[in-house]
């Protein structure tokens, strides 16, 4: 915790250096240092594990590196509302606003993760599920996804943006597998095959938008630039940009859990470490989306709003069609969070689609939002797991007399992935609903929809996290004589208070954001 703390404290030096040195729109050592250091320091860290490996005195170093993410992301939260965007490396290398949004729901989720990871591995350990060796590959990897997803939000070039999410989807693929049972390798193989084909469609759209560009008169260097194809999107081929955006849409949506490529999600968010479907979860799924928000902005002054809006209409109402479906059979609760995901990246979806700025303001905080609560609810599912040996919702109950810390953490996640106050995702989706019924898209049917899809969500996951909650409590000898009383230390239960607190006070009030949120949804609409 020291050394997460000293790393914030730099991370703020830095800031105050960048702010009284480097005048808006210029590049400065400083900026450069700041956009730098989210990569480098975990990078840093992933190399440290392999030379030290993960033991007790390790182990807690990883905070370093969500704490530098997270750290950077608050003084360029500061910064740019007022500044403007960072830039470094020549222009490759550019924070704005959305970038310093993302970029803190990564640094939150990823400190929760990272602080629950000892605890968790300590578990798996115990109970022969990993070794020094698996957990060593584990710290090694979870940095390094960290580091890639880093790079996403920070580069202003859609190639290197395209080689970053997939970068996350090679280092993830070994942390689905981590238990190495043939449930998860096999999660781990669907993972690869379906992401690799929607990162294929992905790379073939930025080829044809990069193509678009070139016959614009666009610089070699500079087609692939994001601000500059946003400057000059209405001089875009029509017809070829018609077709790239249709294709990154597909291929990104697939790494976002989207239809029709979204089978992958629940069998990699159920067998993945519990830290780790926190990560893919709350904020994987966020940064592919996000790349999918920057390829809209170009859309939409290209080829109008429409083209965009009903590819992302239709992919939302089928997503959560398809989730609310499915959780109303759901029997094992690392799944029913999966399909969760799918019901809330459809409803950000929706968001997007509908394109105003309240809508878009939406988005974001519910991508924060979801990130925070799902962290909790996944990190809890690890140790119900190691507490009662089964994802099998039917095998578990009592959990409230058995374990009340964990049960009350994990039914409190719940509330807020539900939308209950006053966690953030009962403003952000009341604020979604409310521009997808009086925005001027005309999405009161999708809006109508969804509302509708969302109850039988609502229902499904409100019976089954009753069953698992309630009811009497499994003794010593299976049946259900009073059990005695299981203690968490504070190393299991800190991290998801923390989770907590900051998802119901972002939702109480998010005025210290307020500026960042309004700057980042006003990007989304173009120049």
């Amino acid at each position: 915790m020291t050394l997460a703390a000293t790393t914030s404290v730099a991370a703020a030096s830095v800031g105050t250096t960048f702010a009284a040195s480097a005048p808006a729109g210029t590049t400065s050592v400083a900026a450069t240092l700041l956009l730098t250091a989210p990569v480098a320091v975990a990078l840093a860290t992933a190399a440290g594990y392999a030379v030290l490996g993960w033991r007790p005195a390790t182990a807690w170093a990883g905070l370093v590196s969500p704490a530098t993410i997270l750290g950077c992301a608050i003084v360029l939260a500061v910064r740019v509302p007022g500044h403007g965007p960072v830039t470094g490396y020549g222009g490759l290398a550019r924070a704005d606003a959305l970038s310093a949004w993302i970029l803190l729901v990564i640094g939150a989720v990823a400190v929760l993760a990272c602080a629950a990871s000892p605890a968790y591995l300590a578990a798996e350990n115990a109970a022969g599920h990993t070794d020094a060796r698996g957990a060593r590959r584990y710290g090694i990897l979870v940095h390094a996804f960290l580091a890639a997803m880093a790079v996403a939000v920070l580069v202003a070039n859609l190639g290197v943006l395209w080689v970053a999410i997939e970068a996350t989807t090679i280092v993830t693929a070994f942390l689905v597998g981590h238990r190495r049972t043939r449930a998860s390798v096999e999660a781990a193989w669907k993972y690869v095959v379906i992401c690799s084909a929607g990162i294929a469609l992905a790379f073939l759209g930025t080829i044809l938008i990069y193509y678009a560009a070139r016959q614009a008169g666009i610089s070699e260097a500079s087609a692939l630039d994001w601000p500059v194809l946003v400057a000059r999107a209405h001089e875009l081929d029509p017809a070829v940009t018609r077709m790239g955006i249709a294709l990154v849409i597909l291929g990104f949506g697939a790494k976002a859990g989207l239809v029709p490529l979204h089978a992958w999600l629940p069998d990699a968010h159920s067998q993945a470490p519990a830290p780790v479907s926190a990560l893919m979860s709350g904020v994987l799924l966020a940064v592919s989306f996000t790349a999918i928000l920057r390829y809209k902005v170009i859309a939409d002054v290209a080829l109008g709003p429409g083209f965009a809006r009903t590819l992302l209409v239709g992919a939302a109402v089928l997503t959560l069609a398809l989730a609310a479906a499915l959780l109303l059979g759901q029997r094992d609760y690392k799944r029913m969070l999966a399909y969760s995901s799918m019901e809330h990246m459809s409803l950000i979806a929706l968001g997007a689609a509908a394109g105003s700025r309240l809508a878009t303001s939406a988005v974001l905080l519910h991508i924060a939002g979801h990130g925070l609560a799902k962290s909790v609810a996944f990190c809890s599912s690890g140790h119900i797991l190691h507490l009662r040996h089964t994802t099998r919702i039917g095998r578990v109950r009592g959990l409230l007399g058995q374990a009340p810390v964990l049960a009350a953490a994990f039914g409190l996640a719940v509330l807020a992935l539900l939308g209950f106050p006053p966690f953030s995702l009962f403003a952000s989706e009341l604020a979604i609903a409310r521009a997808g019924f009086t925005g001027p898209a005309g999405l009161g049917w999708a809006t109508a929809a969804a509302l509708v899809l969302v109850l039988a969500a609502f229902a499904a996951m409100t019976v089954r996290t009753a069953h698992m909650l309630l009811g009497p409590a499994p003794g010593r000898d299976g049946g259900t004589t009073a059990a005695v009383p299981v203690r968490f230390g504070a190393a299991v239960w800190v991290p998801l208070a923390v989770g907590l607190l900051a998802c119901a006070a972002l939702g109480v009030s998010d005025v210290p954001l307020s500026s960042l949120l309004s700057t980042a949804a006003a990007i989304t609409e173009g120049p």
